[in-house]
């Protein structure tokens, strides 16, 4: 594109920033015609508004201005990415439900997970690798049992109001059960279940191995 006098006039007149192929910035100023128009290649064109730097995406008939270095964007960015996945064979670009929960899993995509495991078979380590996620999996759902039972002894031994109608007005139901009638009837059996169930799980993997 030639900078004629006409067009930087132009540019610094007008209020919209015509689509081109390459966004025009503005530099150091030249006498007589204000600042210099200079081209850039990628369609950035940086500003600064009360000390922070944007860049400002020419869009099809908007532009779009995101903070530049932005902790935000970069925090963003990271969440919506998989970590774990090799960067070199990995083709993640549409990620979909299956993606998404191995994501929580492996912070992998579905696709290197199962790249993964392949390896893992090859290699003769895949054995041993899925009895650590059953152990990890089993291990979770008793970390979330104990969590429930928490919730429960709070439900069940103390006392609970409620609003009962539009006028605001509480009604109090009392515990069901003492503490120390709690810790019997539920957490003794709950602590017995836990211990044979980690118990059994052990015996599993040791003749496993054997």
């Amino acid at each position: 594109m030639k900078l004629t006098p006409k067009l930087i006039c132009l540019l610094l007149t007008t209020t919209t920033l015509v689509s081109v192929k390459s966004v025009l910035i503005f530099a150091e100023p030249v006498e007589g015609f204000g600042p210099v128009v200079k081209e850039m290649d990628g369609g950035l064109l940086p500003e600064e508004i009360n000390g922070t730097i944007y860049t400002i995406e020419q869009q099809n008939g908007f532009r779009v201005k995101k903070p530049k270095n932005s902790v935000a964007s970069e925090v963003r960015n990271y969440l919506k990415s998989y970590p774990n996945c090799p960067k070199d064979t990995c083709t993640c670009s549409s990620p979909n439900h299956l993606d998404k929960k191995m994501k929580i899993i492996h912070g992998m995509c579905f696709d290197c997970v199962i790249d993964m495991e392949h390896q893992l078979r090859i290699e003769g380590k895949y054995e041993e690798y899925e009895q650590k996620k059953i152990r990890d999996n089993a291990e979770a759902w008793i970390k979330k049992a104990a969590q429930d039972v928490v919730m429960l002894k709070k439900a069940y031994t103390e006392s609970q109001q409620y609003v009962t109608n539009s006028d605001g007005l509480m009604e109090t139901w009392a515990a069901q059960m003492s503490p120390e009638e709690f810790e019997e009837k539920v957490e003794k059996q709950f602590e017995e279940f836990k211990k044979e169930f980690l118990s059994k799980l052990n015996n599993e993997e040791n003749n496993e191995t054997n």
